[in-house]
């Protein structure tokens, strides 16, 4: 036993505080099994995970910040650069160089910081991304940081489709960047990248293209011909010669644990626009490719021993059987009377609305539906609707389906269907009572978008506090009902407020 009267304290202190963990973490929902279909991707391999906790340990203390100190970071990132590559490139392609991130906001963001360098712009001298309106919002943010516009470009509001002439036609002297998905997250839509592409290469050729497939980058490489929906047959990665750079996250599909992700760009120069560099101050040179400049070795040591450990057959395997179950799925939530699957190409994203077609006894709200699959013990996610010019998209739940899924799909469907039984024909939901007032108010003219705007932050978490304590039943449904009245700038300010308070306790 140690002499030291210190250690002696941290051993019981810290015995105490593993105890309260794990009582907190028995409380959030699962993160492997299959039973919440967004956020987390289990594979179902036995020891999968294990391995990368082993790797994790192996790692644990490694500053990322210098691969000249620690030689292990350099080949780590170079590994999985290699690795990506080969998946998302053309074979023996000697221009594509990468990045390994801490997810996929952050490579999102040096993806768009990379192209307002290479267009020598800056920050809020008016350059722009454009990009179809269910892009990400990793690119909004981005642009918020950045000092850089985002251009939404509207699409069709039955498919969520976003057309190629519609993208270039908001291309003007101040893009810099056009983004594409691969797949758009709201409902698992592939954006038409190659007539993006063709479109582009009549313009100047600084204007970066950028696909976004962190969700998809190694699904879709992956993701085999299917009754449902066959094949990924459009080229949608650097193998089309007029993309730029491409991201795609490990902590998804390549199932490493969080965070993990590459940015991988054509070229040294975009490549390098995103890393900062400086040597004015007295200190050690700072080079940082990433926005971190300290950073762990844990995360990308697990995600490169779990891409060694499962090489390309078992990545294979594994999108295979999540393929497998995102059919199965599809086909039976597709006979779920009230409800409709919307559009979507191949991929692991289902997304289902109201089936308006029916009549409105016989429909199903898909947010009534996914809180009452959640107090059954599925987690659906609740997707807003939400408003354009050329027409609405409507409110939508989100099912992100992966390997584990394909042992649950009858448990799902049995309890999707109890679900849709339970709400049918029930109203759409209303706000809560404490975002009520202000929604009255605001449809009154009683008070405007600015003066909600103006409130002291403290008025609002009032608001917001309020929400929290009520006595509704929990859920996501009438949260979502407010969200889909309010401004975009009220809705923002108020969603904030209320996380803001969630997690001051």
């Amino acid at each position: 036993m140690t002499r030291d009267p210190l250690a002696r304290i941290v051993a019981e202190r810290g015995e105490r505080a593993l105890e309260e963990l794990s009582v907190l973490r028995s409380s959030d929902p699962p993160t492997t099994g299959g039973r919440v279909l967004s956020y987390v991707y289990d594979s179902g391999v036995e020891g999968l995970d294990e391995l990368a906790v082993r790797a994790s340990a192996l790692a644990y203390g490694v500053n990322g910040l210098d691969p000249t100190v620690f030689g292990s970071v350099a080949a780590l990132h170079g590994g999985i650069v290699r690795r990506m590559r080969a998946v998302l490139a053309p074979p023996d392609d000697d221009e594509v160089f990468g990045s390994v991130t801490s997810g996929g906001t952050e490579s999102c963001l040096l993806a768009c910081l990379a192209a307002r360098e290479v267009r020598a712009r800056t920050a809020g001298d008016g350059c722009s991304i454009v990009a179809p309106v269910t892009v990400h919002a990793a690119f909004r943010k981005a642009a918020h940081v950045l000092g850089i516009r985002f251009v939404g470009v509207e699409v069709d509001p039955a498919t969520a489709r976003v057309s190629a002439d519609d993208m270039l036609a908001a291309v003007d002297s101040d893009t810099c960047l056009v983004v594409c998905s691969a797949p758009s997250y709201p409902t698992g839509v592939i954006d038409p990248v190659v007539d993006v592409a063709a479109g582009l290469e009549s313009l100047d050729r600084s204007i970066g293209l950028h696909v976004d497939a962190c969700l998809g980058g190694l699904a879709l490489p992956f993701w085999p011909a299917s009754p449902g929906a066959g094949p990924v047959t459009n080229p949608w990665d650097l193998r089309v010669p007029r993309v730029t750079s491409i991201s795609a996250d490990l902590h998804k599909y390549g199932f490493a644990p969080k965070g993990t992700s590459v940015l991988l760009s054509r070229g040294r120069q975009r490549h390098r626009a995103a890393w900062f560099a400086t040597t004015d101050w007295p200190g050690y040179p700072v080079v940082n490719p990433t926005l971190a400049g300290s950073k762990p070795l844990e995360p990308v040591a697990a995600a490169w021993v779990v891409m060694e450990a499962l090489g390309d057959d078992g990545q294979r395997e594994l999108v295979a059987r999540t393929a497998r179950a995102t059919e199965r799925l599809a086909a039976g939530l597709a006979e779920i009377d009230g409800l409709r699957l919307l559009d979507r190409d191949p991929g692991p994203l289902l997304a289902l609305g109201s089936d308006a077609s029916r009549p409105e006894g016989r429909r199903v709200h898909p947010h009534l539906w996914a809180d009452a699959c959640g107090r059954a013990g599925i987690a659906v996610q609740c997707q807003p609707g939400y408003r354009q010019t050329r027409g609405d998209i409507a409110s939508s739940a989100h099912l992100t389906v992966t390997p584990v899924t394909e042992e649950l799909v009858e448990e799902i469907l049995a309890v999707a269907g109890a679900a849709a039984d339970e709400v049918r024909g029930q109203p759409a939901p209303a706000p809560p009572a404490g975002f009520a007032d202000v929604l009255d108010a605001l449809d009154s003219g009683a008070l405007s978008p600015a003066d909600i705007l103006a409130l002291p932050e403290d008025d609002v978490h009032t608001m917001v506090a309020a929400v929290l304590t009520g006595d509704a039943e929990p859920g996501m449904a009438t949260l979502l009902a407010a969200i889909e009245r309010l401004p975009t700038d009220v809705g923002a300010r108020l969603v904030r407020a209320y996380l803001a308070a969630v997690m001051e306790g």
